[in-house]
Parts: structure tokens; C-alpha cells; sequence
């Protein structure tokens, strides 16, 4: 979910990579739901194994609950948004994980790409 808000947000201004530490096999269909709810369709999108190279690349790492999995290097940005597991939620709880990411993406944004005039 967190993906497809920064992709639908940040639009060209930013690259995402989404990966986990355990992936699953497939995405949760409530999770693919709420998001086309707010006109983000993230169904085509795939479970990734979490890469040494992803991170490596990447100037922010945002994780959720990673732990000791996660590859940490010296001199990157580490957030772990510590957020509630949608997996075999009902479909009110999984909105309301929703809304939280989207709080935390559009502050995120808000710092990492300065406002137009």
C-alpha cells in the first residue's frame, strides 16, 4: 500500500522499490481492494524479496517491522513505520492501515521534495 501511495503521490519526482524481508506468495486481496478505493490499483504489483542491492541503492529506507532481516548500511535514512499487519484483517481495519499509511506517505513526501511556488 505504501508503494502504490508513493507511486500515485510522488508521481515521476521519486523511484520505489518494495520489497519485503517474507514475502508473501501473493498480495492481500482486502489490501488491493482499499487501495482501488481510492483510485490506486496496485494488483499487478508483486511480493519481492527484500535485496542487500535494493537497499544499497536507495536514499530513504521506510520498513515495517524488518527487524535484524533488514540490511542496514551507514549514512542511509531508516524509518520503521511501526503499523498493524492487514494479513486476515476484515476490510474496516485494513482501511483504517490505509489511512495511516497514507498520513505517514504524504509526510514523507512533504519532506523529501520541496513544495513548488
Amino acid at each position: 500500500m505504501a508503494a502504490g501511495f508513493l507511486r500515485a503521490l510522488g508521481g515521476e519526482r521519486v523511484v520505489v522499490r518494495s520489497a519485503g524481508s517474507e514475502p508473501a506468495e501473493h498480495l492481500n486481496p482486502v489490501a488491493v481492494e482499499v487501495m482501488g478505493e481510492m483510485g490506486i490499483d496496485i494488483a499487478s504489483s508483486e511480493p519481492t524479496l527484500l535485496s542487500v542491492d535494493a537497499v544499497q541503492e536507495s536514499d530513504v529506507v521506510i520498513t515495517m517491522g524488518c527487524g535484524d532481516a533488514c540490511p542496514v548500511f551507514p549514512g542511509k535514512r531508516y524509518e520503521d513505520w511501526e503499523l498493524d499487519d492487514p494479513a486476515g484483517q476484515g476490510i474496516e481495519v485494513v482501511r483504517g492501515i490505509r489511512d495511516d499509511i497514507r498520513e505517514r506517505v504524504v509526510a514523507l513526501l512533504g519532506e523529501l521534495i520541496p513544495a513548488e511556488r
